[in-house]
């Protein structure tokens, strides 16, 4: 391992990328840190602290994980990541129902160029909505709702004249395009892919504060177990998220002109965690919609069914929260799996280059076996996905964690997150330095 980080630093074109990874990241957060123009920073963070340990702690956490805290404070970059990473499932979700769209995945680089141009569009279009919505809410005085009467009228916005709402709501804007550019920026001269670098960051730019508010308010004995569990959870899903399942392909021998071709063996790698991380964030956000729709109308007057979703839905001590979580995660990983993984595309491809599975007749057949395989590989690994992300409520619903323990960073949501890019970035490191007869860190 040390000789592999020595190897990587060795070498110049490599240590050229990972400094200017590093770099494009502390410049990412510094501009989570910056202010927007009109706001009281140290006012408002104030109130994020007494929302984050409020009734809504858990909504704000939930939103925290993907800006790093820089949207509830209305900094420059408070927007982040998320209307691209919205903008780029809408556009692969269209893929199966606009013809369109199929026809552009097909079409190789510039079909792929094309999308990448619609995304990019749709991005804008969700990050001026989104700003939009934010300043409103922090105008009205619902943004941190519950944090205390000197936060719900909004005091932190210095004036709530229409130039300076339309003047933040730009610069929100213009710093979610910033941060799409550095993320494209990353994936074409860096390592790693940027989008989930840049979300990598704002999860581990949270863990000093929390980890430092548990070890406060729980002891040191609970920070000690806290981090010794997060390592077992760490330890099991790398092993899972390594997990693959090789389906065989062999490919006949064929004469193209003068030469042969084919009469190779390979496979077909069939991840355990097929979907990642997404049907964890579907989840999560369709989960707090109706607690978002009580925060933008302005209600929570404690009666109906908005105290219901208050002590059930919101509640992430309470059964119906676990359980609904639970099921929600798995339905979407079913669903999302099904959208992204064509059998029947799949098999058309191998009849088409001579590949087939042994024992296995090509064509439909072939279809339907991959089908039978993806489906019995989906189901552990739903129940994998489901199991990590309610740990946390979990432990809350067994050993009455207070809320340092609800905004626990160690597991998860954002634990999968960190492993899946942490893995997915020593792979393309890996690869580099093989290509240059190095040892790798992956053995």
């Amino acid at each position: 391992m040390l000789a592999s980080l020595m190897a990587t630093f060795r070498t110049p074109e490599l240590r050229k990328k990972i400094f200017f990874v590093f770099g494009i990241l502390v410049l990412y957060r510094f501009g989570a840190t910056l202010p927007s123009p009109g706001v009281d920073f140290r006012k408002i963070n104030e109130c994020v602290d007494a929302a984050n340990q409020g009734d809504n702690a858990q909504i704000y956490s939930l939103i925290n994980m993907f800006s790093g805290g820089a949207l509830l404070q209305l900094s420059v970059f408070a927007i982040g990541i998320m209307p691209y990473i919205t903008a780029s499932i809408i556009v692969q979700l269209l893929t199966v129902v606009i013809p369109r769209f199929e026809q552009l995945r097909k079409e190789g680089q510039s079909g792929q160029n094309k999308m990448t141009q619609y995304t990019r569009y749709l991005t804008v279009a969700l990050a001026l909505l989104q700003a939009t919505g934010i300043v409103a809410l922090a105008a009205n005085g619902n943004l941190l709702q519950g944090a205390g009467d000197n936060c719900d009228d909004g005091q932190f916005l210095a004036d709530k004249g229409i130039f300076t709402l339309i003047l933040i709501v730009l610069v929100m804007t213009a710093g979610a395009i910033l941060v799409m550019w550095f993320g494209e920026l990353i994936t074409e001269r860096g390592v790693g892919n940027g989008m989930s670098l840049l979300i990598f960051a704002g999860i581990a730019a949270r863990f000093p504060a929390e980890g430092k508010q548990i070890l406060q308010s729980r002891g040191g004995l609970v920070f000690g177990l806290v981090l010794f569990a997060a390592l077992l959870i760490l330890i099991a899903v790398v092993f899972i998220e390594q997990g693959q399942r090789r389906v065989p392909v062999q490919y006949a021998k064929r004469m193209v002109g003068r030469k042969m071709y084919g009469g190779s063996s390979t496979y077909i790698p069939i991840k355990v965690n097929t979907a990642g991380v997404i049907p964890v964030i579907f989840a999560s956000s369709l989960l707090y919609i109706p607690q978002l729709i009580i925060m933008v109308t302005g209600g929570g007057d404690g009666t109906g069914w908005e105290q219901w979703v208050q002590d059930h839905l919101v509640k992430t001590t309470d059964w119906v929260h676990i359980l609904t979580y639970f099921l929600l995660i798995i339905f979407f990983t079913y669903f999302y799996v099904a959208v992204t993984f064509n059998p029947e595309e799949r098999a058309d491809d191998m009849k088409r280059y001579g590949g087939f599975i042994p024992g296995i007749r090509p064509g439909q057949p072939t279809a339907d076996y991959l089908s039978y395989v993806l489906s019995r590989i989906t189901l552990p690994g739903s129940l994998y996905l489901g199991i990590i992300a309610i740990l946390p409520n979990l432990f809350l619903q067994i050993g009455g964690g207070g809320n340092a323990l609800q905004n626990m960073p160690f597991g998860g949501t954002a634990l999968l997150i960190m492993v899946g890019v942490g893995l997915d970035t020593l792979k393309q490191i890996n690869s580099q330095l093989m290509q240059r007869k190095y040892e790798g860190f992956l053995k």
